[in-house]
């Protein structure tokens, strides 16, 4: 079936795939993106599939259905006590990119390698394209963590704490914390390591890296919220997470790299 796909032009098959998608997301009575941000996941989708194929594209959309779906736990408690995210959890544009522009830059990253036009050589990188498909996949371990952890925390956490100071906090609050939510974001991160491990994106160090590089990321991305996000107007939720998957992204490469030196 992959070998089949494989054949026919990425292109074709992206456009054509993802329409098809946004056509029956579109007349879906359940939104899970708002019009807009429905033809920026199109665009994302067609990138991925065009630079890393389906195994790419299985990693991106399991993050979106789980992610999505962990969003709406809860949502009537959360939006009685207002900290439920905005639109019923619909996702906009800008919710798209926050979550996704470290990967989609890791995916045209490996495109650009892949397709010759740079020809990267380096003794300290030998495999490139293998440390990019690393950080895609870290990038969205993070934020999966992330959003579980949060709508977990937010939904059944018993005791939150801010992360900083460890003084008990409302739930909802930015850089809180809880151990319901850090366990489920930890296993949200284990399971779609596995999947980028069962496509064939990473190998089982890799799944590794990336939970590590979620738990590392998805903690410093709570000290931003706790310390950095009320100050700054531009430091918007949206920016936060692009910093989360980016440190994600880069901490799971750390580690890779760290490992391979030590064992060479």
């Amino acid at each position: 079936m992959s070998s089949l796909i494989d054949s026919v032009n990425p292109w074709l098959v992206a456009i054509g795939l993802n329409t098809i998608l946004l056509g029956l997301a579109w007349i879906a009575p359940k939104k899970l993106l708002t019009p807009a941000g429905l033809f920026h996941a199109w665009f994302l989708a067609i990138l991925i599939w065009v630079t890393l194929g389906w195994q790419g594209y299985a990693v991106v959309m399991f993050y979106f259905l789980v992610g999505s779906g962990v969003t709406r736990i809860g949502m009537a408690q959360k939006e009685a006590e207002g900290i439920a995210e905005k639109r019923s959890g619909a996702r906009g544009p800008e919710n798209v990119w926050g979550s996704a522009l470290t990967g989609a830059l890791c995916a045209l990253g490996v495109g650009i390698i892949n397709s010759g036009f740079i020809v990267p050589s380096s003794p300290l990188v030998p495999n490139p394209q293998s440390l990019l498909l690393l950080a895609y996949v870290a990038s969205f371990s993070t934020k999966l963590a992330d959003t579980t952890a949060s709508e977990v925390g937010k939904a059944y956490g018993k005791s939150t704490f801010l992360i900083t100071t460890l003084q008990p906090v409302p739930r909802g609050t930015e850089g809180a914390v809880s151990l319901e939510g850090t366990l489920a974001g930890i296993v949200a991160s284990v399971a779609i390591a596995f999947v980028g491990w069962g496509v064939g994106l990473i190998d089982l160090f890799g799944v590794a890296w990336c939970v590590l590089a979620a738990f590392i990321a998805t903690n410093l991305e709570s000290v931003i919220g706790a310390t950095l996000q009320s100050k700054y107007t531009w430091l918007t939720n949206e920016v936060v997470n692009i910093f989360n998957t980016l440190i994600g992204a880069i901490a799971a490469v750390i580690l890779a790299w760290t490992w391979i030196s030590i064992i060479k």
